[in-house]
Formats: structure tokens, C-alpha cells, sequence
């Protein structure tokens, strides 16, 4: 495999997972934005799926984000009459967020993304050797 090819599956491989902290910042951000009025929905949880896809200019399989979906889990229940979005028995429907699990994913894709830049910094370094090499 060329240097070059290395260098191009980790910037994919990169990308993906800066999609994936921006989606878990989102969530973070929102974890306690609830509706406005009784019934109303609040924010659901966003999810992303990766996908290998072929990129026909390298010749090899890189990763992609193939979507950006929500997390079709219950909405927790709150007591709290006071709440403008509260129904008629006092509860308010909160966002599926956890943010137990947002801060595990966050480091998921932290440690993915550092590997992607360890093999680019690798790569570039062989190539700094090679044309040091060939002068």
C-alpha cells in the first residue's frame, strides 16, 4: 500500500469520528431541553452509522458516515407539576440522553481518532525519511 493511500484512509477515518463528536456534542447540549408545552417532544438523542464505502480513486474501502439518525428509545418521565411542558399528572417527557453514555462514545471516538492521526503522523514521517533518502 502506498504512503499516500495510508494517509488519505486516515483522513476518512478522521472525519468520520469528528462528525461523530459533533453529533455527541449536540447531545450533550441538549440533554435537558425539554418541550415547551404539555405533550410537546422534547430533543431526541442523535445517532450516526458508519459505513465502508469504495473510493475508486485509491482503490480501497474507507470509512464513511453512512447516517445520522435518532435514538428511537422511551423518553424518561420527570415529576415535575410546575414545568410548562408537564401533563395533566405532573410528569414531563425529558430527552433519551444519557450522558453516561455520551461521555463513553466520546471517548470511543477520541481514541479512534487519535489512531487515525498516529498512522498519519507515522506515514508522513516515512515519507520525510524517503525523500531525505533520495537527496
Amino acid at each position: 500500500m502506498e504512503l499516500n493511500t495510508a494517509l488519505a484512509i486516515s483522513a476518512h477515518g478522521m472525519d468520520a469520528q469528528t462528525t461523530r463528536l459533533r453529533v455527541i456534542a449536540e447531545n450533550l447540549a441538549n440533554q435537558d431541553t425539554t418541550g415547551s408545552s404539555p405533550g410537546a417532544t422534547p430533543y431526541r438523542r442523535k445517532t450516526v452509522s458508519f459505513d465502508n464505502k469504495l473510493d475508486a480513486s485509491l482503490g480501497v474501502e474507507t470509512l464513511q458516515v453512512k447516517k445520522i439518525g435518532v435514538d428511537k428509545s422511551d423518553f424518561p418521565l420527570r415529576y415535575d407539576p410546575g414545568h410548562p411542558a408537564a401533563d395533566k399528572n405532573g410528569y414531563v417527557r425529558t430527552p433519551n440522553v444519557n450522558s453516561f453514555v455520551e461521555v463513553m462514545d466520546m471517548r470511543e471516538a477520541e481514541r479512534s481518532y487519535a489512531a487515525n492521526l498516529n498512522v498519519m503522523q507515522v506515514s508522513r514521517g516515512m515519507l520525510t525519511r524517503t525523500i531525505d533518502m533520495l537527496k
